[in-house]
């Protein structure tokens, strides 16, 4: 009996790891963006039924397990408020360094508001460089400015 979210993905993994499989791979067979897919297989997103078959044939998943992928996950990955992965703390470092400066010229081009998380998409890709190559990471959210009530 599966008791949690958590416990698919790492069936998820595992048989990532076992199979040689590539996100990509997967998100060309469910038809939506490595980033969206990856995120939803470690948890982050909800698949829909057909998603979750076809999540559940590519990870030789169970019945019970591909159901846990159809229920609203609690969102947030992170272990630890300060992330110890090198990778992951170095986008901390980014916001750290960068977020306020991001902030103040959202608030300047916006106005008061947010960038969502929601109504969001995401794009990495290796960009070939002569010194070193480079990751570009393109973040997409839709502005959501503050009520007036």
């Amino acid at each position: 009996m599966i008791s949690s979210r958590e416990e698919v993905t790492a069936q998820i993994l595992a048989q990532k790891v076992a199979k040689g499989i590539k996100w990509s791979d997967v998100a060309t067979t469910i038809g939506l963006s490595k980033e969206w897919t990856t995120a939803a297989c470690l948890g982050q997103m909800t698949f829909n039924k057909d998603q979750a078959a076809k999540i559940g044939e590519i990870f030789d998943l169970s019945d019970e397990a591909i159901a846990w992928l159809q229920i609203v996950p609690y969102k947030g990955s992170l272990p630890t408020a300060v992330p110890t992965d090198p990778l992951i703390y170095r986008w901390y470092e980014v916001v750290n360094v960068y977020g306020s400066t991001i902030k103040e010229l959202i608030h300047e081009e916006f106005g008061d508001g947010i960038m969502s998380a929601i109504d969001f998409s995401m794009d990495i890709q290796r960009e070939e460089n002569p010194n070193g190559d480079r990751v570009n990471v393109v973040l997409s959210g839709k502005f959501l400015p503050y009520k007036e009530y």
